[in-house]
C-alpha cells in the first residue's frame, strides 16, 4: 500500500473516531442509559463504504466517549467491542446493505444490552430490547440513509481502504 493511501486511511480513522466521540459527548443526555438513542452509531454503516478506517474509528471513538460518560471499564471495553464487531459485520456484509445494517443493529443490541442490564441491575430482556430498538433507528435508519446518500453522490474515496 502506498504511503499516501496509508496516510489517508489513518486520517479517515481519526476523523471517524473524533466524530463518534464528539457526537456521543455532545448528545450525552440521550447517549447513556437503558433507554438511549446513540446518534453516533449512525456512523457504523459507513464501514460499508470506507472499510477499516470506519471500523477502527468508531471503535476508538467509543473508547473515548465511554471514558467520558459511560458506566466504567465494562462499558469502555464492552462498547468498543460491540462497535468493532458491528462495523466489521457491516463491512463484511456490504453487498447487502440492509442486512449489513440489521446485523450491526443486532450486534450492538445484544452486546450493549446484555452488559447494561447487569450494570444497571435491570432485566436483560428489557435492556437488550431497548438498545436493539434504538440501534435500529440510528444504524438501520439514519446510518443506512447516510450510506445511500453518500453513494448516490459519489463520495466514495476508494474501492477498498485497507490498512
Amino acid at each position: 500500500m502506498s504511503k499516501d493511501l496509508r496516510s489517508l486511511n489513518i486520517s479517515l480513522m481519526a476523523v471517524f473516531a473524533s466524530l463518534y466521540a464528539i457526537l456521543v459527548i455532545v448528545l450525552a443526555p440521550i447517549s447513556f442509559s437503558a433507554i438511549q438513542i446513540r446518534v453516533a452509531d449512525a456512523l457504523i454503516p459507513l464501514s460499508i463504504l470506507y472499510g477499516y478506517p470506519v471500523i477502527l474509528g468508531v471503535t476508538f471513538g467509543n473508547i473515548v466517549a465511554n471514558l467520558y460518560g459511560g458506566y466504567g471499564i465494562l462499558d469502555v471495553i464492552g462498547g468498543s467491542i460491540a462497535n468493532f464487531f458491528a462495523s466489521y459485520f457491516a463491512y463484511k456484509l456490504r453487498k447487502h446493505k440492509v442486512i449489513a445494517c440489521l446485523a450491526a443493529s443486532l450486534t450492538i443490541g445484544l452486546i450493549v444490552g446484555s452488559y447494561l442490564g447487569i450494570l444497571l441491575n435491570l432485566p436483560i430482556i428489557f435492556t437488550v430490547t431497548s438498545i436493539t430498538l434504538s440501534s435500529l433507528v440510528s444504524i438501520s435508519g439514519i446510518g443506512y440513509s447516510l450510506v445511500i446518500l453518500i453513494e448516490r453522490n459519489h463520495y466514495k474515496l476508494t474501492e477498498t481502504t485497507n490498512f
